[in-house]
């Protein structure tokens, strides 16, 4: 009991009492050990998407036999592999020698932010996502192809996104395009972009109800239409008899729009009036409430003509 009880009083003393007579101590240990968590677990991702996953998995393999070999007296055993655990460092460098060239390289140029796991400024990011909207928009129009791309704002649209097949793929102005290729199981149906991703296709839209929308326009712009009504989303339409792009705002239908133009549109309403011009409180409580109550109203005159 005795030597317990010593063994736990010099443990206490140089490791304990330290940090409670100097806390300064503490923060630099906590900092610390927080830095070499959060190194290895940015090795572990780096590993993890390479092939050198499976050789990780092998050395922590030879480590827990190299402990299992000492505790159980397997002195042969032990012997050859702490022999070859002796040359442990030499082998990670050789084993590893790629992943560890990429970490450094990013490390040494703009992607430390990368490395560190900071991904690109929002506004800086969604500028780009809406550039790669419009090459796809005009693209679609050029080969008259229909489109029909939801870009969700502040109020979330989750029934709508439920309706379709999930994608939660980055914006990309290929992949929007092959969506809509005719006769392809995703083209019939809208594309939901919110979150910096393509987060479903395929989804089913509700009409808009209004009569004073023109004969001329199809189920797509109505769907545009009905959409935008009901939320505060930004709905870009591409037809399929004209090639002409059209956007749908607030329960408007701005129609026969340039390139440029809708450029001009989806960074004033999805960037500028979100992220650089602070809005009052007071006034997106009112934007987001008379959204609501569209939406109720519609879903009311549903209700009715059934």
């Amino acid at each position: 009991m005795e030597n317990i009880s010593t063994i736990i009083h010099n443990f206490y003393t140089q490791n304990i009492q330290q940090y409670q007579e100097y806390p300064i101590k503490l923060v630099a240990l906590i900092i610390d050990i927080a830095l070499v968590v959060f190194l290895a677990y940015q090795l572990l991702r780096i590993v993890k998407d390479s092939r050198a996953w499976q050789l990780a998995k092998g050395i922590i393999f030879l480590v827990v036999a190299n402990a299992l070999s000492a505790l159980f007296k397997l002195n042969i055993l032990h012997y050859i592999l702490s022999a070859v655990m002796n040359w442990g460092v030499i082998l990670l460098i050789i084993i590893f020698q790629p992943e560890l060239r990429r970490a450094l390289e990013q490390l040494g140029t703009s992607k430390i932010t990368r490395f560190f796991g900071i991904e690109k400024d929002i506004i800086t990011k969604t500028k780009e996502d809406i550039y790669k909207i419009v090459i796809a928009a005009t693209e679609l129009a050029n080969q008259k192809k229909g489109a029909l791309i939801v870009i969700e704002r502040d109020i979330e649209i989750k029934d709508i996104i439920a309706t379709g097949v999930v994608i939660d793929a980055e914006v990309s102005p290929q992949l929007l395009v092959n969506i809509f290729e005719p006769n392809t199981p995703l083209h019939d149906g809208a594309v939901i972009i919110g979150n910096n991703k393509i987060e479903a296709a395929a989804c089913m839209l509700p009409l808009s109800q209004a009569t004073n929308i023109s004969t001329a326009l199809g189920t797509r712009h109505r769907a545009a239409i009905g959409m935008s009504k009901e939320s505060d989303s930004i709905v870009v339409v591409v037809s399929e008899e004209t090639g002409k792009i059209s956007v749908a705002k607030d329960g408007n239908l701005i129609a026969d729009v340039r390139e440029d133009t809708l450029k001009k549109i989806l960074i004033s309403n999805i960037v500028t009036k979100r992220f650089t011009i602070p809005e009052q409180p007071q006034a997106k409580f009112i934007r987001i409430k008379d959204a609501f109550t569209a939406k109720i109203k519609n879903k009311d005159k549903k209700e009715e003509t059934k």
